[in-house]
Order: C-alpha cells, then structure tokens, then sequence
C-alpha cells in the first residue's frame, strides 16, 4: 500500500511540544481521500498501475470527454487524476478509498512540491552571490554579477551560467521529512520542519525512496527515558 501516495493540501506551520520540553516546528497538511479510478495492467500499457483521483470538482468545469470519462467509471469527477506504478494489482480495487492510514506504520516521507514564485531576481538574491566591493573602484555595479563570458572564441554565454532570472515557482522534493503525528478524525498529517510552497498548495507525499536508518524524535525520547531511569536505579542502589 505504501507504494502509492497522497495529495495533501498545505495548511500553514505550527509547533509541537514533547514531555521533554522540546519544540518541533511542523507543517500541517490537510489529505483528502484518494479514490481508485482506475487499473492499468501490463496487457494494456506494459506496465502496472494505479490511477488515483484527488479532490473535488464541479462538473461545469469538466471537459465533454472528462465528463464522459467519469460517467463511463460511474463515479463522481475528480479534480486530479494521478498514476502510481504498483507491483501488485490485487490488493487494489476500482472505487477504493484511501486516507492517511496508509502511513500508519512509516515513519519518514518525500515530499513533491512546488516552490514560492518571487518573480525576476538579480544573482545576488537568486544565488546568494556576494557583489562587488563596496569600497573604492566600484560605482553602480555594487549588487552586478560580473563577467559571464570569455575571450573572442568561444566568445558567448554558456547555458546554465548563473545570472539574473526567474526565481522559484519550481517543482522541488524533500526527502525524509519525519511524520511526527497525524490525525485520522480530521485527516491531518503533521510533518517536522518546513515544506515548499504558499499555503492552500498541493503536496504529494510518498514514502522515503531511501532506506533510512534515523532514529525519530519520539524514539529518542524513549532512548533518553529509560537511559535516564536506570541512571537513577544505580543511585539508590548506590546510596543504599
């Protein structure tokens, strides 16, 4: 199961605190229920799939074919239709539903999803350049990039040099983000630290492609509890 994902919607950033006195900031994602809408196995596509449906839509914004789409798999429209590659068909379903529950038993997430837009950007604020001097010698080009070319020959600006451009509005990943709890009654997921994107963005969360081996805050917790009371069994037995 964990090898398909959600489409959470960011709510905004907040904080937990642990018995311990530790604050964790987190960031709060809203997930709706996945639907199945369709299966795609190898005979048709040469490969198996999962077609999932995210969020809700009103039916005037459909397209003719769209319309007919959903009518066809007799199931209400859907604002996203995303594919995930399964290995297994059988433990899948057209009309299945999924929530959060999937990540029940992971602990850590990658998260998809797309950058502030801030518009065009000179080099210094784009890529944290640090300027010319700002002491004798220099006039206006204080925040300039300097040269970007070379001699006569090649004699042109190369692709990919760092200049000033568009800035963010970019898709981006954070791997192994740490669920640090989720709540099923209002299908919240609580990640620890920040995530990319303006709130009432979409996020996809899929489980960690890398095999983490971390400890979590709560098991560190749990770590430092029992450290901490056999430290105070030996006291007594010491004192006594």
């Amino acid at each position: 199961m964990s090898e398909i994902g959600l489409i959470g919607k960011k709510i905004g950033m907040s904080r937990e605190f642990f018995k311990t006195g530790q604050s964790i900031p987190v960031t709060v994602l809203k997930v709706e229920k996945a639907r199945v809408i369709q299966l795609i196995n190898k005979e048709k596509r040469g490969y198996d799939a999962v077609q999932l449906g995210f969020g809700k839509i009103k039916n005037s914004k459909l397209t003719k074919s769209m319309k007919g789409y959903f009518s066809k798999k007799n199931t209400e429209a859907k604002k996203i239709l995303k594919e995930f590659k399964v290995k297994d068909l059988d433990q899948y379903k057209e009309g299945n539903e999924f929530g959060i529950e999937i990540f029940k038993d992971i602990k850590f997430l990658d998260v998809r999803s797309k950058t502030i837009g801030k518009g065009f950007a000179g080099a210094m604020k784009r890529h944290n350049f640090g300027g010319l001097r700002a002491s004798h010698g220099v006039s206006v080009s204080h925040r300039a990039h300097g040269s970007t070319g070379q001699n006569q020959d090649p004699g042109k600006v190369f692709k990919g040099k760092k200049m000033a451009g568009h800035m963010g509005d970019k898709i981006r990943t954070m791997q192994n983000l740490e669920i640090i709890k989720t709540d099923l009654d209002n299908d919240l997921i609580y990640l620890k630290g920040s995530i990319p994107g303006s709130k009432n963005s979409e996020i996809l969360l899929k489980k960690a492609v890398k095999n983490i081996k971390k400890l979590t805050i709560s098991e560190k917790i749990e770590i430092f509890e029992k450290s901490k009371k056999t430290k105070e069994k030996k006291k007594i037995t010491y004192e006594n």
